[in-house]
């Protein structure tokens, strides 16, 4: 079992949990329960069937945000309907992933009536839109708030729309298919984000052909590849420091700042995006922070969908991620659920998850009747409307 080192070091921030906890602090089941430092929804209907969202915190500030946005999709009447997830994985802080859930889908709205539709070049610009919103915000508080400048956050966007599905990532969350394959009648994991992380030689061939000219452009630090020895994802949202050479200066803290400067971004905040037809063996969709897909295989999250309830069902993924991660430490899952936040983090990171339930028959439907919906997982009060 936990070593006795590691018991006298998290003994004093152990807590005892309390089943239903403030479970009714924000708004009961409509918009989601807390449970000491889990929140979860577990289950509603959106335009295309039925989902599932839970969060788990392990920092001392949750940096994990999310929201699932379910009805029109633009401001215009006759703009289309269908259902939106973004996760944001916050880092450094968690200004940069509430900015996207507070700013995102404000702009993907506006982009999409503008366009009079969903397409890619909607959502990349939604993307860029925002990312130039908080850079201007971390330029604004410079003086009094640098470190602004050193938070970013991964961003990972799903969107169900007249039978497509689009999907823009932008660091290292993970979007999973569930696909019923017919001939061994088995449901199959099918990985649809591309991740941007150092740890992928793809990856980093790409920062090297982008930057021929620095040498130091990954650097193998303590055994993890890191962009510049700082960070391990090469495309974010905010990280203003690795963007624009104005903030690589004091008041901004050394460490983050580099002896060199440079003349063009090193990290990226262009989404890779994939837009496909979305057919009747297309079951589920599993939307994830890294930090489940740090303790489950894909085709491990899919059986584990495939083989419960839905009721509850991102739940039982973030439980099903704790096991791995107290195994790990060769401690028990009930000890490990009585380390508070902060030192949690030792253990496992935050952990957000959004199952995406696919009705065929709800699908290819342009239009929705049903009522607006609007649910935020992690810092900000979760509404439904």
């Amino acid at each position: 079992m936990v070593s006795t080192t590691l018991m006298k070091l998290v003994a004093p921030c152990w807590k005892p949990s309390v089943e239903g906890e403030n479970s009714n602090n924000r708004g009961g089941d409509v918009s989601g329960r807390l449970d000491g430092l889990l929140w979860y929804k577990d289950s509603g209907h959106h335009v295309n069937g039925d989902f599932s969202m839970a969060v788990i915190q392990a920092n001392n500030l949750l940096e994990d945000h999310s929201q699932l946005e379910s009805g029109p999709l633009s401001s215009l009447e006759s703009g289309p309907h269908g259902t939106f997830v973004g996760i944001y994985d916050g880092h450094g802080g968690p200004e940069a992933s509430r900015f996207l859930n507070e700013h995102l889908f404000n702009n993907f709205k506006k982009f999409t009536s503008e366009n009079q539709g969903m397409s890619a070049d909607v959502i990349t610009k939604a993307f860029l839109a925002t990312e130039e919103e908080f850079l201007s915000l971390v330029k604004k508080q410079w003086i009094i708030k640098p470190l602004l400048a050193s938070v970013g956050s991964c961003c990972l966007v799903g969107v169900v729309c007249s039978g497509l599905l689009y999907i823009a990532n932008a660091g290292d969350s993970r979007v999973v298919l569930g696909r019923l394959e017919k001939t061994v009648k088995q449901v199959k994991a099918v990985q649809l984000s591309i991740e941007h992380n150092a740890s992928i030689e793809s990856v980093r061939e790409e920062l090297r052909l982008l930057h021929p000219d620095d040498p130091q452009i990954v650097v193998l630090k303590h055994k993890v590849w890191r962009v510049k020895g700082l960070i391990q994802v090469s495309r974010s949202i905010g990280d203003a420091y690795l963007k624009r050479q104005e903030f690589n200066k004091e008041p901004l803290l050394a460490k983050f700042r580099l002896s060199e400067p440079f003349h063009k971004p090193i990290l990226k905040a262009e989404p890779t995006i994939l837009v496909q037809k979305l057919y009747p063996e297309d079951q589920f969709l599993i939307f994830a922070s890294d930090g489940l897909w740090e303790q489950l295989s894909s085709q491990e999250a899919v059986d584990i969908v495939q083989n419960y309830p839905r009721n509850g069902i991102a739940r039982k993924l973030v439980k099903a991620a704790l096991h791995e991660a107290a195994k790990k430490r060769e401690m028990r899952y009930s000890d490990l659920k009585k380390i508070d936040r902060g030192v949690r983090r030792h253990f496992h990171d935050d952990i957000t998850v959004v199952v995406l339930f696919l009705d065929s028959h709800l699908v290819s439907r342009s239009y929705w009747h049903g009522p607006l919906l609007s649910v935020k997982g992690g810092g900000g009060v979760p509404a439904s409307t």
